[in-house]
Order: C-alpha cells, then structure tokens, then sequence
C-alpha cells in the first residue's frame, strides 16, 4: 500500500463519517453553500441557508432576485454584499446557460460566477460522485505537514501531487477525511499530537 493510502486509512479511523458539512438538498444549494463558505466556517453558512433557501429554493428562483433582496439572508456572513453578487450571478448564468441544470466539467463549472477550481471539485465529488479533489487551507496544511507537498506549493501543485499519491477510488472520501482531520485533530493553531500515527514524519510535530 502507497504511504499516502495508509494515512488517509489511518485517518478514516478516527473519522469514518467524514462527509461534507455544508447543509444542502440540490446541486445548486451546495454551489451556492459553497460560494457562501470563502472565509467563513460551514458551521456559519449552515445558519443562514436555511432561511435562503427557503426563500429561493431553486436558481429560477434566485435568478428573478434582486442583490437588495438576497443580502438580508446572508447578512450575518463576512464579505456577503459580494456574496449576494455572486450567487446571484451563479443562478442566472445557470438558468440562462444551462437551463438550471448544474453543468459537471471543470470548465463548465469554473465558468459559474464565484465557482473557482476548488468549489468545482467539491460540487463535482459531492453532488455527481466524479473522482476529485478539493483542496481547502485545512487539506493543504495538513498536505504539507505530513509530507504530501511542500510548504511553499500552491493548491494546484497541491491537488496535483495529491492525485498522484493517493489512489484515486480514494479521492472524494480522502478529501473529507483530511478536512475532518484539520478541523478537528491537526487544528492550524494548538494541534492534538496526542495519539498520532503520524508523529515520526510530521513536520510540525517534529521542529
């Protein structure tokens, strides 16, 4: 077994539910949790979604919105006035491109405003199972501190060098295991070392 499969199995251990925590019910829902979560927490956006989607359940729907009338919802989030843009842009470039179907080719996707690479990832492995691999600040850190990448690769080399390593019917669990593991046991601040398997070639652990 390839050292980057034992450690997410290892992982997956501790964490065996690891699945994504953005509260959604459509494609569209977790596109637009997702745009929603840039610099904020999931815990955040899980508590203003549901009275947005309430309110526009569907992107035919929050396409015949108004930015005035989405930003109330979104209010209590960081950088929500370009939050409200965005969602309001992704619905109507969905309703009018793609007839409110979520499209599933990287290129498709990253076309939707406020869809970069990661959220594309995320949305393709969550909603339609397509081997991917999203890459947060809690995968790259934890990437990085166990050997998996270097501490000056950005995201693309680090979901490159990721890909490689870890055998890809792995792909779309792996990426939750290692958020679950940097959010909740190789936190950026305070890590519990306690019990790691991963403790002789750990950066952090080890400087």
């Amino acid at each position: 077994m390839k050292r980057a499969d034992w450690i997410i199995d290892e992982m997956a251990k501790w964490f065996p539910h690891a699945q994504c925590e953005l509260n959604h019910e459509t494609p569209f829902q977790l596109a637009v949790a997702v745009v929603l979560s840039a610099q904020t927490t999931d815990a955040a956006v899980n508590t203003v979604t549901p009275a947005l989607f309430h309110r526009f359940p569907t992107s035919a729907l929050m396409a015949k919105a108004t930015v005035q009338q989405i930003e109330p919802y979104i209010a209590r989030l960081g950088l929500y006035r370009n939050k409200a843009k965005s969602i309001l842009g992704l619905a109507t470039v969905l309703e009018e491109k793609y007839h409110g179907i979520m499209p599933t080719s990287m290129k498709d996707l990253t076309s939707l405003p406020g869809v970069g690479r990661k959220s594309a990832n995320v949305i393709r492995s969550v909603c339609f199972d397509i081997p991917s691999f999203a890459v947060d600040t809690h995968v790259s850190r934890i990437a990085v501190r166990l050997r998996l990448a270097k501490p000056n690769d950005d995201v693309e080399v680090i979901e490159a060098k990721l890909k490689r390593k870890i055998s890809r019917d792995k792909w779309n669990m792996a990426h939750h295991t290692m958020i679950f593991w940097g959010r909740y046991k190789c936190k950026a601040q305070h890590p519990d070392c306690t019990n790691c398997p991963f403790q002789d070639f750990c950066r952090t652990y080890n400087e």
